[in-house]
């Protein structure tokens, strides 16, 4: 393969009738491939333009430490963001856990307190009817404790405070009353059994207190 004038070596042979080129240099002044006028570098070693070495690019004086510090700062800030950014995640999967669990425990409320009165009638059916005996006695019962069991499926609570001591959350006192088997300050009579769901006092019940 053909080499260039400035790929060639001292030791190859030399072009004849010129002496100062290389026999394959393809820089001869017949050399097509030779733009009009370029000097060869063998021939005219004098005209190569010497390229001066290249100036290391100057660095903007830095402080360090300012930097490092600027940095740390921002890091810092961008973990505080991120740590709010959890917290709130937290506290929003929390709220949402919760407004599920009561959704499920209370779900039913309106549905339960507009049952309460049918369930007050039944008793008080039953208490009419406690002398009379027969299928229509056994039947009101029967339907009596199935609606019941119903409620106490769905979470729901009957209170029965007899001689317990008086809790103004969950009882509504309507009268005081002087009873000697009763402790003062107790529930004596219950005039309308409360109810609960889950927690929740859904009904308070209508009691008289010793005094």
């Amino acid at each position: 393969m053909p080499l260039h004038c400035s790929d060639l070596s001292e030791a190859l042979p030399v072009l004849p009738g010129h002496p100062e080129l290389p026999a394959e240099c393809l820089c001869p002044p017949d050399n097509p491939g030779l733009p009009a006028g370029f000097p060869c570098p063998l021939k005219n070693p004098a005209k190569i333009p010497e390229q001066a070495p290249a100036e290391a690019p100057e660095l903007p004086d830095l402080d360090l430490s300012a930097e490092l510090a600027k940095a740390q700062a921002k890091a810092a800030e961008n973990y505080d963001l991120y740590v709010r950014a959890v917290a709130e995640a937290d506290n929003t999967r929390r709220r949402a856990s919760e407004d599920v669990a009561k959704a499920r425990k209370f779900g039913i409320e309106k549905f339960a307190e507009s049952m309460l009165p049918v369930v007050d009638s039944m008793e008080k059916a039953l208490e009419a009817s406690a002398n009379e005996k027969g299928p229509f006695k056994e039947g009101l019962e029967i339907t009596y404790r199935q609606l019941l069991s119903a409620l106490e499926h769905n979470g729901m609570k009957c209170e029965n405070p007899v001689g317990l001591k008086f809790d103004p959350n969950t009882m509504q006192a309507i009268t005081m009353v002087k009873d000697p088997a009763v402790q003062p300050g107790c529930v004596a009579t219950v005039f309308q059994r409360g109810w609960k769901i889950a927690d929740r006092v859904l009904r308070p019940a209508m009691v008289a207190v010793a005094q």
